[in-house]
């Protein structure tokens, strides 16, 4: 979840961004983007987390490389931020892979293993040595000793160790991954295999050096706006949550920016309420063992690369930006789409999808409200063209999607919900599990969200879970219910 994002890292990234923005709505934005590093450490200035000033400058150079869009790895070292700037300002389109690695920033940790520590007893029982199944681990000279060669750091030897005098040594970015998608490399850096990686975001929240960056698309709005685009916002409900504002003053805060208009994402979430209860009953009145969910994209993308088995109980159905961008479109078939997102994963959505044109994440929102000192409190109120039901809006929150879908079936077809709160290694099984017997025994509709406690769970949200939740109920509880909004 992003509340364990450190928020130094967080705090450096939103700095940058903002360093960027108004860089690009000053005079020289090639040159003052150059001299982000610098302005940020000036000479003689203290150095809070690196050996030294040059080190700290270095870091800083590549985050700004991830703020203008660009991919770090494929930067050279002698290319200057302001001949990056240029390259990020002449671009006609993002760039595919929406992570990067700052090199600089990863500490190169450890191999994960398992090791004894000195509280070893030596004792009478050896239960680790009776429980390991691979024959990795012995009694020697009073002192249990592991063979990394036989190892398969499953941990049961530390479950059991009555001292707990094992301990496992964990890489963070890939402990948390849930496909094995980010791994060191020969040089022992971290790297990511994009055929893996479901965009989850779970490794950009996890990485304590912020060593996992998104590459923003900040700039190429930015750009569309100078050139006199329509720019039309789309908001997803977990941006309801995430500002000290209520809905309609955030809307007009947003128009602050220059957007042309702002839509709810909720009023995609109707449509795909609607689609998704009718194809659940159908597929029960034909005897299909259950049915998934379909608007998460990291689940989606979990599927398609980890999962493919799973497809035929997976929901046709298209997701909430989808239906959005394709009213927008076609409404305003000149404007420019840009989806506000809590998420890693909606990017590679949107680079599937000819009718969003960029997205813009909950953090890089924020840093535009500060560079140009908008205050979202103080704002007026702006009406939504349109009103989405309760339902929808609670799209954000875990077994929200689940309980949309059961508020619009009849009593005798109601589904039995089971919610996979958050994708890590137990529930890719249980999933793989489902689609090899083809049915779940815990329910017939299967919600699933790639992050714990759903989009308000989101590597790129601002607010803490709690009060994110707290405010998003709020909004939900004051909404028409479904079944009004979509006579």
């Amino acid at each position: 979840m992003a509340i364990n994002t450190p928020k130094q890292t967080s705090h450096l990234k939103r700095e940058i961004l903002v360093r960027l923005i108004k860089a690009y709505l000053g005079k020289d934005f090639e040159e003052d983007t150059r001299l982000i590093p610098y302005d940020m450490r000036p000479k003689g200035s203290d150095v809070p987390y690196r050996c030294c000033i040059h080190k700290e400058r270095a870091i800083l150079r590549d985050r700004t490389i991830a703020g203008l869009g660009l991919s770090i790895e494929e930067a050279e070292d002698s290319e200057l931020l302001s001949t990056l700037a240029k390259r990020a300002q002449d671009r006609t389109e993002p760039e595919d892979n929406p992570l990067t690695v700052l090199q600089t920033a990863c500490k190169g940790c450890v191999p994960s293993r398992i090791y004894v520590t000195d509280l070893c007893q030596g004792c009478v029982a050896r239960p680790c040595e009776s429980t390991c199944k691979f024959g990795a681990i012995k009694v020697e000279n009073g002192k249990s000793v592991i063979d990394p060669a036989k190892c398969k750091n499953c941990g049961m030897c530390a479950q059991v160790c009555p001292y707990q005098a094992i301990a496992k040594i964990i890489v963070p970015c890939e402990n948390a991954c849930p496909v094995g998608a980010i791994a060191k490399d020969e040089e022992g850096l971290a790297h990511i295999d994009f055929e893996k990686c479901i965009s989850c975001g779970k490794c950009v929240s996890a990485c304590p050096f912020g060593a996992v960056h998104e590459k923003s698309q900040i700039i190429d709005i930015l750009k569309e706006m100078k050139a006199g685009k329509k720019v039309i916002a789309m908001v997803a409900p977990a941006i309801m949550g995430q500002l000290p504002c209520t809905p309609k003053q955030l809307k007009q805060a947003i128009m602050t920016l220059g957007f042309a208009d702002v839509i709810e994402v909720a009023e995609g979430a109707d449509i795909t309420t609607k689609n998704e209860a009718a194809e659940f009953e159908e597929r029960m009145e034909k005897g299909e063992g259950f049915m998934t969910t379909s608007c998460c994209a990291g689940y989606n993308e979990l599927v398609d690369k980890h999962i493919p088995e799973l497809k035929p109980f997976r929901s046709d159905t298209k997701t909430p930006a989808y239906y959005t961008a394709e009213i927008v479109k076609k409404e305003t078939p000149e404007a420019i789409t840009v989806f506000f997102s809590p998420c890693v994963a909606k990017r590679r959505e949107a680079l599937q999808n000819k009718n969003i044109d960029y997205v813009l994440n909950f953090e890089e929102l924020g840093a535009w409200f500060i560079a140009l000192n908008v205050q979202v409190s103080t704002c007026d109120e702006a009406e939504f063209r349109k009103e989405s039901s309760a339902q929808a809006r609670n799209f954000a929150n875990t077994g929200g999607v689940a309980g949309a879908v059961n508020s619009l079936l009849d009593d005798d077809k109601k589904a039995t919900p089971y919610v996979i709160d958050g994708l890590n290694k137990q529930s890719i099984r249980d999933l793989k599990k489902f689609a090899k017997n083809g049915k779940c025994e815990l329910g017939n509709l299967i919600e699933v969200m790639a992050c714990t406690g759903g989009c308000l769970g989101g590597s790129s949200t601002i607010n803490a879970y709690k009060p994110a939740l707290k405010q998003l109920n709020t909004y939900v509880s004051e909404s028409p219910e479904i079944k009004d909004v979509l006579k």
